[in-house]
């Protein structure tokens, strides 16, 4: 009754609306990536996997907000390379970075030659599909990396624990409402498909260039991926207007 009666004022609604949207675009990338890595299943297993993904999410990122000290901690320096002294959350954000390069230009590369177990379409080849538990590993690994980002963001917005756990509940329940649509829309389209990995290939070297020192404004990442998307729309109606 307590935390209800928290949440039920003017500034903790304010801020729990706020940090629940900012949430929501944050998982945008999460999204993406669990979109592309579960179209490698077989197409029954696909929506079961991606809930599974979403859940781990969010359960991370509760986790980590109720250690709130320790992720404030991962900060603190450990070493020193080149006169820039390295933290541990330089140390997981180059290692998510490095992963989401290497993991990005893979599938790239598998898509155009139609290799790593696709057909020229991006459609999996039958017998060629990784197992459930080697992509729910990915999404975990993955998961660390956005989660970090996404506590450090709520816990420089509000100090309460109570709107951080309800904000990013109330956001995996949306990416959840809307994780399948996407996915199938990515795989059913070659074109947003090369487009979402472009995406996560920014996102990686974003992180990958966060870990070394050289922040890059979020606000200009998703301005970049809003225009791409903007260009690839104009592409659909001008392919729809010459199909009729």
């Amino acid at each position: 009754m307590d935390y209800f009666a928290s949440l039920l004022t003017v500034p903790n609604l304010i801020a729990l609306l706020t940090l629940g949207a900012l949430e929501i675009v944050l998982g945008i990338d999460n999204i993406v990536f669990i979109a592309i890595i579960t179209s490698k299943l077989p197409y029954a297993q696909q929506a079961r996997i991606r809930r599974i993904g979403l859940v781990m999410a969010m359960l991370q990122r509760i986790l980590l907000l109720l250690a709130i000290s320790w992720v404030v901690g991962l900060t603190a320096p450990l070493f020193t390379v080149l006169a820039r002294a390295i933290s541990g959350r330089d140390l997981i954000l180059i290692g998510g970075g490095l992963f989401l390069i290497a993991k990005s230009t893979f599938e790239i590369h598998g898509t155009i030659e139609g290799g790593h177990g696709e057909t020229a379409d991006g459609a999996t080849k039958p017998g060629k599909t990784i197992s459930p538990a080697n992509v729910l590993i990915q999404i975990t690994l993955l998961d660390i990396v956005f989660s970090l980002d996404s506590v450090i963001t709520a816990v420089g917005m509000v100090n309460n624990v109570a709107i951080m756990i309800t904000a990013v509940v109330a956001s995996v329940v949306v990416m959840m409402i809307f994780a399948t649509p996407v996915s199938e829309f990515i795989v059913k389209h070659p074109t947003v498909k090369m487009l979402a990995l472009s995406f996560l290939l920014l996102i990686g070297v974003t992180l990958l260039a966060d870990g070394t020192g050289h922040h890059v404004e979020k606000g200009y990442i998703y301005f970049a991926m809003s225009f791409s998307i903007l260009v690839e729309v104009f592409n659909f109606k001008l392919r729809g207007r010459k199909a009729a």
